[in-house]
């Protein structure tokens, strides 16, 4: 088993160093140091993000661990010495986990590439936790600059830190793993008047109002119960003083699904209930969808050889099923391009009081995980990275 200690101080140092996305610069450096350090050679990828590779001495496939490496703009809540300096910026989503444990495995893959067939690319990616824009960020980003190819990846990996396994436990799907998710934009447009004559004018918030209620209707109603598929509405903004009737609202909000199908239903409904309330009462109104990350979902014949192999080492009981999520993942990025096998790592444990769940203030992990994640993710790509040269002579 790897030494966990370097591997501790590593994550420590990230975890008190948190950068937000398209801001990784430090981190960056130091993930960089760290392998150049170890003799690993680095490249640069989409400004912030470092891709490193090691070459085996035998022939071989070419399999990727992705590492995500930005924080949240979270105020951390923690009496540990190793809690966020940077004020209201926190690693609260496990990211510093994720990339020592890609430094792990790049580390002890290296010790023993005389061993490997093929090579292993350690993605290290940023911003991930960005919100949707129009342009190219985080993990597309990189893909098109071309981190899957020179070499050609042939499969891709992760890990996600998960506070509803207890640590020494690994989660696997079946299929889908993290949702598709589409920021969900509206604005309503109707006619200001003095708020004592509100027959004269358009009131936008009364509008707004109805529209946050109706449309929980599409999930309820409209798509398939069967099928998961969540619309949030987290940001209602409208007028300016208290006696004038609004001329204009805007909401905000996500559109998460687990089936292309449940997300294609519920654009169109949103659609048709915005446009056709908002007619009924004699106002306007404008619906945009920003693509965010698409469906995460494992290739379920190289899901399947991963559990048995994990399984095979660390008994059925360490490596379980688990539900999917309804967060996203850019991940999808990769998934859609590229065999992928996504797995939950285990993190809790009551008896120290770590029970947080990801994105709270409150969030932090048993470092326990790491090693045993480096150890189970290496062994597994070096035995399959041995079977995969063998099927494909």
């Amino acid at each position: 088993m790897i030494d966990i200690e370097p591997l501790i101080t590593i994550r420590r140092h990230l975890h008190a160093h948190p950068e937000l996305s398209l801001h990784e610069f430090q981190t960056a450096n130091y993930i960089e140091k760290q392998l150049n350090d170890y003799g690993i050679k680095t490249e640069r990828c989409a400004k912030t993000g470092i891709v490193a590779l090691i070459e085996g001495a035998h022939a071989g496939p070419v399999f990727a661990y992705r590492a995500d490496i930005d924080a949240l703009p979270i105020q951390e809540k923690s009496v540990q010495d190793y809690a966020s300096k940077t004020p209201g910026v926190m690693h609260a989503c496990g990211h510093d986990v994720h990339t020592t444990i890609g430094l792990g495995i790049a580390f002890k893959a290296y010790d023993e590439r005389e061993n490997l067939h093929g090579s292993i690319k350690l993605i290290f990616q940023p911003a991930e936790e960005a919100s949707p824009v129009d342009s190219p960020i985080g993990a597309e980003q990189m893909v098109q600059e071309g981190v899957l190819k020179n070499p050609n990846v042939d499969a891709i990996f992760a890990f996600h830190c998960m506070p509803t396994l207890d640590v020494g436990k690994i989660g696997f799907t079946g299929g889908p793993v993290w949702a598709s998710s589409d920021l969900v934009e509206i604005t309503v447009s109707g006619r200001k008047t003095h708020a004592a004559y509100p027959h004269e004018g358009i009131d936008a918030i009364l509008v707004a109002s109805q529209l946050v209620v109706a449309l929980q209707s599409v999930t309820s109603r409209r798509v398939d119960t069967r099928q998961p598929c969540v619309l949030s509405i987290g940001s209602f903004h409208s007028g300016n003083t208290y006696n004038v009737i609004a001329e204009e609202a805007k909401l905000i909000g996500t559109l998460r699904t687990l089936s292309n199908e449940a997300e294609e239903i519920a654009k169109r409904e949103i659609k048709n209930i915005v446009n056709n309330l908002s007619k009924a009462f004699g106002a306007q109104a404008e619906v945009k969808f920003t693509q965010g990350a698409r469906l995460t979902a494992n290739d379920i014949g190289l899901e399947q050889k991963v559990v048995s192999k994990l399984r095979n080492r660390l008994g059925n009981d360490v490596v379980v099923s688990h539900l999917p999520q309804l967060g996203a993942e850019d991940f999808s990025a990769f998934s859609l391009r590229v065999p992928a096998c996504y797995l939950f790592l285990g993190v809790r444990n009551e008896a120290k009081g770590i029970v947080h769940m990801i994105h709270t203030s409150e969030f932090d992990v048993d470092e326990a995980c790491i090693s045993f994640a480096v150890d189970a993710m290496q062994s597994t790509l070096f035995e399959l990275a041995e079977e995969w040269k063998l099927g494909h002579q």
